[in-house]
């Protein structure tokens, strides 16, 4: 019985090298979108909101993502700066769960991502009032044909609405699959970025 509930990663203090170690192995493993994440804030009345995002860096500093801060998550982003992420990969049968607070990445992070991301995308960000009623379409496209032939012949630079956002972990779960459900679940918290991490194992 024992065989079915351990595991090597139960062994680790490490969070973030454990994540980094996860996340190579979902990357070469998962067909779609290893870096897929559902993202959790809560909006200005206490309501929690939910969406998939992608996660474009990970490291001891914290989780980064990017998005429009007009956005619905970018207004509760900035009246409550806190969320919560998971990230589960089927094909591996494990799940991370992060949560913390939330600060901007630098302009100069901001302006590296956007630069490598592709020209389309580049343009779309330009184009979307992202989160605000569309009438049609049709409306989007036509925006995104003035805001390319804006910038036709030019580098497109990130606009000022458009920015990333890096959760700093005081608490990071990891769950794997086991047998029977006898997974394995390991939690990491700490008080504040810093501080030293205390870990626990949880029942499935």
């Amino acid at each position: 019985m024992t065989g079915l509930i351990s595991g090597d990663f139960t062994e680790s203090t490490d969070p973030f090298g454990l994540f980094a170690a996860w996340f190579a192995e979902a990357k070469a493993a998962e067909i779609n979108d290893p870096e897929a994440m559902a993202l959790a804030t809560v909006d200005p009345s206490g309501l929690p909101d939910v969406r998939m995002v992608l996660l474009k860096d990970a490291d001891a500093r914290g989780f980064v993502f990017y998005t429009n801060d007009e956005s619905a998550k970018g207004a509760e982003l900035s009246s409550m700066p806190k969320a919560a992420l998971v990230l589960h990969w089927k094909s591996l049968r494990r799940q991370v769960r992060v949560r913390g607070p939330v600060e901007r990445v630098s302009a100069a992070e901001a302006d590296a991502y956007f630069a490598s991301r592709s020209r389309p995308s580049q343009l779309g960000a330009w184009a979307s009032e992202q989160s605000r009623p569309l009438d049609a379409r049709a409306t989007f496209e036509a925006r995104y044909a003035a805001i390319e032939k804006r910038f036709d012949g030019k580098d497109v630079p990130r606009p000022a609405h458009w920015g990333g956002y890096r959760i700093v972990p005081v608490q990071i779960e990891f769950w794997m699959d086991r047998p029977y459900r006898l997974h394995d679940r390991i939690r990491f918290t700490r008080e504040s970025a810093g501080a030293a991490w205390q870990k626990t194992r949880l029942y499935p």
